[in-house]
């Protein structure tokens, strides 16, 4: 597993659930992706765990697309499994479902590290999250925990902005910083009024990341009332992936948290990376 990062200098824009058009935007302006398979990565991206089950009109909504481009589009996706109808409009279809039973089945660090996780969290009685970095945002590889669990938008799959969770920041930390400080530049999406939005405040807490063996805090920076502590999984420098345990704000206990973390993700490190794992 590589850590990427785009070469342009604009970052990408969070993949929030309502991604419609701005109001007032012409559905057939230059914004509106051109190829086929851009448009049918917006309308797979519009579902979520919150609602996955769409109208055309919440999908014309959320992708920004016109109605009749969706509604065509809608008939091949249906024809080839991507999509199918269901009483409230449309669902995901088997063909997704069938593709991510093999990424599942195949994922090297989802198998080596999720019991690891798991037990974390029954240990802790904190959310669990095991993600990837994915250019300028983290993808999601596992969850684990209990009622809280439910109550957090995070999904497998799913993917939010590195810059404001303590996933992302453990894993960009363990990056040469110059290739941070290229891909942070301009001004950062805001989710949260903690959510830090200057690259060079980015760039100081990523230092700060690098002298605490990786571990990273997000104090309510990607959610109101959420705070989390991660720590990155690493073979030789770079960091395939990180660990991370979440928590209602107020009761978390940051210090205490980052030492299991710590210990256990040496431990999914060692599992993962036998023959080179190499601790800073």
């Amino acid at each position: 597993m590589t850590v990427t990062l785009l070469p342009d200098a604009e970052p990408h824009t969070a993949r929030l659930p309502h991604r419609g058009r701005p109001d007032g935007a012409d559905p057939g302006s230059a914004d509106v992706p051109v190829s086929m398979i851009e448009r049918m990565t917006l309308i797979l991206d519009a579902f979520d765990a919150a609602t996955p089950t769409l109208t055309l009109l919440g999908l014309v909504e959320r992708t920004g697309l016109p109605r009749s481009t969706v509604h065509r589009i809608l008939d091949q996706m249906i024809r080839l499994r991507w999509l199918a109808h269901t009483s409230g409009g449309y669902r995901l279809g088997m063909r997704t479902l069938e593709l991510g039973g093999l990424t599942a089945d195949h994922n090297e660090i989802r198998d080596a590290v999720s019991p690891l996780l798991h037990e974390l969290c029954q240990r802790t009685g904190m959310v669990g999250h095991l993600a990837v970095l994915d250019g300028r945002e983290v993808v999601y590889l596992d969850k684990a925990g209990g009622r809280l669990a439910a109550l957090l938008p995070t999904r497998l799959g799913g993917r939010m902005p590195a810059h404001c969770t303590a996933l992302g920041k453990a894993m960009l930390a363990a990056l040469e910083p110059s290739i941070a400080e290229a891909a942070f530049h301009t001004q950062l999406p805001r989710l949260t009024a903690h959510t830090i939005t200057e690259p060079g405040a980015l760039h100081r807490a990523l230092a700060q990341i690098r002298l605490r063996q990786g571990v990273a805090l997000d104090r309510e920076e990607s959610m109101d009332g959420i705070a989390c502590v991660a720590a990155p999984l690493r073979g030789r420098g770079t960091a395939p992936a990180a660990l991370s345990l979440s928590g209602r704000a107020e009761a978390m206990s940051f210090d205490k948290l980052a030492r299991v973390l710590l210990e256990i993700s040496h431990e999914a490190g060692r599992t993962l990376f036998p023959r080179r794992a190499r601790w800073r």
